[in-house]
């Protein structure tokens, strides 16, 4: 009997649709499918023939193209992408037609005229998780293009795409050539240095998921105790959740000589903790060691695993050194649960979850009166709330944000989680910015390796005018934390700092990242459609602008200051200018 023979063949596969689409179409049918189909006349078609590529099949809104060259696939998609942009300048921006790009290397099933596979699969999901008007690779096409194709390659980590078994390293195409400052890898610090990386829940649970974060957690504020340790943030680590990790590419991407990776298996009253130390320069296991107690023991466990750590690293470390890096932030382990469960939360950036968080760390405080983390991160939550536009009861939530930092400042005089967060609450919320800034200067005595510290101390520096010292202090909370997730927070204080001290084309650079980062932060769309506008970037300052009244359709430039509170009267004159330009309304 004969085998039907499966025809395969590594190829270039380009997936496009068009964001919006339902949209353009709910809006109106007939002027969009007119739109799109001169679009593909004039412009998409040609550039495919021109590159070489073979239109394997179209949708209403997307098509799935084929090219024998890599470089050939990228540069046609720069050139409708660029095109695009030039097309859609003068159109209005509720009409404009934006396509997202996927690109992928992969081996291919034919069938007849039509393909599939894993390849053809994700290039679909690259294109997914495109920003409309962008273009995501994988790493293979990244490393077939980079050199060849006008355009810099943005890393954006490995990601799980959704229906792809094995997680993908994805990078976005940066069209006008503006890396972000971010863009090389870090160089190795001048002292020990560790990131350590999620722990794997192994309670088969889970709910238990935040207990293992938690932990982590921990682990790392007591390292970032030690002054002769460098230490990533927990946001910059946490970037590796989920994903199976080469630890050599994570010391490259991170900067780091040392990794801890473990476990953690929770059960009845008892945990189990494993980890094990790896050098990132040779792979080299250090030490690894398991652990296991009863869960009222908990925090000893920790510091066993953080005197076991620090003592591989350093073996000369003086004992009392060891003992500066045990924290038992409550003795309450009832309070402590709400406290983990309120961070898990609150990293979730929304507004359901902020007040999720907020129910959970007053819970925490009526458990243990004294937990001044709790009471730091409580008043922390009122601040997300005033930045987001989320606050109802304006005057009581204000109160309430002094009364729980100035609680969280006296509870915790060593503690520069409190100390930090609280301070920031103070200068965001209430506007004391002397009394905030205070706190974390106290806090970065007490913890130099905090990186959220720094980005507090830059961000409150912007407001009483300091931009010199902000810019210098936000660049060390991006190289202690060079993946956060929150950089956008980081990025878009670095442009406020660059735009009040004249910089507009820098400003613009830095607002333009943190908005490929988070469009949804009020904060960020401000200062992108303020330094765009000043930068003489209309199109960019217009598009910021109706972001910005999509997230709060009140603001006006007579109501900047109850939102905004910058100290000196010419940064807020220069503010509220930058928003004019862009076309905010004045009353």
């Amino acid at each position: 009997m004969g085998e039907d023979r499966v025809e395969r063949r590594l190829t270039t596969i380009l997936a496009a649709d068009v964001a919006g689409y339902s949209r353009l179409m709910g809006d109106d049918e007939e002027g969009t499918l007119a739109q799109l189909k001169v679009h593909r006349r004039e412009l998409v078609d040609p550039a495919i023939k021109q590159h070489n590529g073979r239109i394997i099949k179209t949708t209403g809104d997307g098509m799935l193209v084929e090219f024998a060259s890599v470089v050939n696939a990228v540069r046609c998609a720069v050139q409708v992408q660029r095109a695009m942009i030039a097309r859609n300048a003068n159109v209005p921006q509720q009409k404009q037609i934006e396509f997202r790009i996927g690109i992928n290397v992969g081996d291919i099933i034919i069938d007849g005229n039509d393909i599939f596979g894993d390849g053809v699969n994700v290039a679909a999901r690259l294109e997914g998780i495109s920003e409309p008007g962008g273009i995501c690779v994988s790493s293979h096409v990244e490393e077939n293009a980079q050199g060849k194709v006008d355009v810099t390659f943005q890393n954006a980590g490995e990601q799980k795409l959704k229906n792809i078994a094995r997680p993908v390293g994805v990078y976005r195409v940066l069209l006008d050539k503006r890396p972000t400052k971010m863009a090389a890898p870090p160089a190795l610090p001048n002292k020990p240095s560790i990131a350590v990386l999620p722990f794997q829940n192994m309670s088969g649970d889970p709910e238990q998921e935040y207990f293992a974060d938690g932990m982590v957690e921990e682990i790392i504020t007591a390292l970032s105790r030690m002054r002769w340790l460098f230490v990533i943030a927990r946001n910059s680590s946490f970037t590796y959740k989920g994903h199976s990790v080469d630890v050599k590419q994570v010391g490259r991407e991170l900067g780091v000589r040392y990794v801890l990776e473990g476990s953690v298996r929770k059960a009845a009253n008892r945990v189990r903790i494993t980890g094990q130390l790896i050098d990132t320069g040779t792979g080299a296991h250090l030490w690894a060691d398991r652990f296991e107690g009863e869960l009222q023991n908990v925090f000893d466990l920790q510091d066993q695993i953080t005197t076991k750590v620090v003592g591989a690293i350093a073996p000369k470390l003086e004992q009392a050194e060891i003992e500066r890096a045990k924290s038992k932030p409550t003795e309450s382990l009832d309070a402590y649960d709400c406290f983990l469960r309120g961070m898990a939360n609150l990293h979730q950036s929304n507004r359901n979850a902020n007040s999720e968080a907020l129910r959970l760390f007053y819970r925490a405080i009526e458990l243990d009166p004294e937990f001044a983390s709790a009471c730091g991160m409580a008043a922390y939550c009122y601040a997300w709330r005033k930045a987001n536009g989320w606050m109802e009861e304006r005057e009581r939530e204000t109160g309430e944000a002094v009364r729980l930092a100035s609680r969280a400042a006296e509870l915790g005089k060593d503690d520069a989680v409190a100390l930090c967060r609280s301070g920031f609450a103070l200068a965001r919320v209430a506007g004391d910015l002397d009394n905030g800034i205070a706190l974390i200067d106290r806090a970065l005595t007490i913890n130099p390796n905090l990186a959220t510290a720094w980005g507090f101390s830059g961000r409150v520096r912007v407001y009483r005018g300091e931009h010199e010292v902000a810019i210098e202090h936000l660049a060390r909370a991006i190289r202690l934390s060079p993946l956060d997730p929150e950089t956008y927070g980081f990025h878009g204080s670095m442009a406020y700092a660059n735009f009040f001290r004249g910089s507009y084309e820098e400003a613009a650079s830095w607002a333009d990242a943190a908005m490929r980062e988070n469009s949804n932060f009020l904060p960020v769309c401000s200062i992108a459609a303020a330094s765009n506008a000043f930068a003489g970037r209309t199109n960019e300052a217009k598009k910021a602008l109706a972001r910005l009244r999509e997230i709060d359709p009140g603001l006006k430039v007579s109501n900047l200051d109850a939102q905004f509170s910058f100290r000196r009267a010419e940064d807020r004159a220069m503010f509220a200018e930058g928003l004019r330009k862009a076309g905010l309304v004045e009353q």
